[in-house]
């Protein structure tokens, strides 16, 4: 199991990798955005909005990544006073009361929601926006997805370091 919490942390790794690259690519469409915008008078709502698709994707992409990489937030003040093992369980209980009830949750209510997205072929309201806005919200049940799959490594980690062998 320790075997395979590895392997979907390392598969995480390197999708949260390539997805990191979005922001560059972001801050560049922003850049192009604003200089047609104030130095040409020319805006554009397609620029806009593959700003804002491209943020989201590193956005839901990245949640994933950094709860593989141990970055999010925390309250530190308390954490850091206790000893391995209670943080351990501590990590078990959040786990299993509070992140895996609520990316079942989230995951039962976006299948839904984006596969109704997919059907319509649903795209921009917006006469110039983009024609494809559902490929975004069909990689919103995929993010969740990672991150379930990043908790549950992260459970069977915390279960091997408190019942495994030593």
């Amino acid at each position: 199991m320790l075997f395979l919490s590895k392997t979907v942390n390392g598969l995480i790794e390197r999708v949260g990798y390539f997805f990191s690259w979005l922001w560059i690519a972001t801050v560049i469409v922003i850049l192009i955005s604003v200089i047609s915008r104030y130095a040409f008078a020319q805006g554009s709502v397609m620029l806009e909005e593959i700003q804002w698709h491209m943020a989201g994707a590193a956005w839901l992409i990245g949640l994933s990544y950094t709860f593989v990489k141990d970055s999010h937030v925390r309250v530190d003040v308390l954490h850091e006073r206790f000893s391995a093992i209670t943080r351990t369980r501590i990590e078990i209980l959040g786990i299993c009361f509070l992140f895996l009830p609520f990316m079942f949750i989230t995951l039962w209510e976006l299948i839904p929601y984006s596969l109704s997205s997919f059907q319509q072929g649903e795209r921009s309201q917006a006469p110039n926006g983009l024609p494809f806005r559902w490929i975004l919200k069909m990689l919103m049940p995929c993010a969740v997805t990672f991150l379930l799959l990043a908790g549950l490594a992260r459970l069977v980690t915390s279960l091997f370091f408190l019942y495994g062998k030593r």
